[in-house]
């Protein structure tokens, strides 16, 4: 009897078909892919501010060259126009450096006749009346300096967005310096004597300005005149510091590198890679620019390339000065 249910057990297994365990792809096969597509893209940065009265900001040299300040009588009443405070002498020619409307001279912020390049904070001013004020650390810096294109600007439980005007520089300005009014030059008139009377006054310089104390770096801006703004109050500032429109784009995990380079794998049709190099441009997060290295007609692996690692002394690698990770 035992036999039996023995032969019986071995007939039923050798009737039923192997189960088989669910296969894995091959080594580097291509599972996700994506296509290249066209959108418009901006760069932005977000950043904590909050409104502040009378913010100081600084006003830079439109081009190098030797500064020349000017003798600047302080207002009785905020500017409504530009007002002089020096000129940069370059090959020859005279640049004006303006304060805009709204606000007054602060300071001057190097030393007369002194060489300066394009760009260089040398003077600050003062806006009359409220400005939205966000400090910058040196992550953000470069990410923004001198390609501000728009910022809006929110209230944190009041108004916005709205859109709010930058002025002047996001650098860091040493303290200011507010020369002296000039003595008033002594009597031609051959007949006075000792016994004359003094010569005329200068007229009221208005009223006097202090000048402005060393900033860290900062964007400032100033809102439309029917937005309400309360001093202190939190701000959120975004700034757009690029666009480009209709961008040929990819998924940011197909791409692998950075700061302006990276590599694709393109897919065949017969589902071969083959690694390509390209040049990137802006990035929301999402997607990332390619501005050359493709048609947009190519297939491309999801994730991107594996780089291999950074050798020492190269950027990144375990012996490079910079500190890169």
């Amino acid at each position: 009897m035992l036999v039996l249910l023995v032969g019986a057990a071995t007939a039923c297994t050798a009737s039923e078909p192997e189960a088989e365990t669910p296969g894995l792809a091959a080594r580097g096969t291509t599972l996700t892919t994506a296509k290249p597509a066209r959108q418009n893209l901006d760069n932005r940065v977000s950043l904590s501010g909050k409104v502040t009265i009378n913010p100081v900001f600084g006003v830079v040299a439109p081009v190098a060259g030797q500064i020349r300040y000017r003798d600047v009588e302080q207002p009785r009443s905020t500017p409504t126009k530009p007002t002089r405070v020096a000129s940069i002498w370059a090959k020859g020619r005279s640049h004006r450096v303006d304060v805009p409307a709204g606000a007054v001279f602060a300071g001057r912020l190097l030393d007369d006749r002194s060489t300066v390049a394009v760009g260089m904070p040398v003077v600050s001013a003062k806006r009359v009346g409220y400005g939205l004020v966000a400090e910058i650390d040196g992550a953000q810096a470069y990410q923004i300096s001198d390609s501000v294109a728009t910022v809006q600007a929110q209230i944190k439980n009041g108004p916005g967005p709205f859109a709010c005007k930058v002025l002047g520089t996001i650098a860091a300005l040493p303290a200011g310096t507010i020369p002296d009014p000039p003595a008033p030059e002594p009597s031609t008139d051959p007949s006075a004597g000792p016994g004359a009377p003094p010569a005329p006054a200068r007229p009221d310089p208005g009223r006097p300005v202090e000048p402005s104390e060393p900033t860290g770096m900062r964007l400032v801006c100033a809102a439309p005149s029917n937005v309400k703004l309360i001093n202190g109050a939190v701000a959120t500032l975004e700034v757009v510091t690029a666009r480009a429109k209709d961008a040929l784009v990819l998924p940011v995990e197909a791409v692998a590198g950075g700061q302006g380079s990276g590599k694709v794998d393109v897919v065949g049709p017969d589902g071969s890679r083959e690694t390509r190099d390209v040049v990137l441009g802006l990035s929301d997060g999402k997607v990332v620019q390619i501005k050359s290295g493709l048609t947009g007609d190519e297939t491309v692996a999801v994730p991107g390339p594996n780089l291999p690692p950074a050798k020492p002394g190269q950027p990144g690698g375990p012996a490079d000065p910079m500190g890169g990770k």
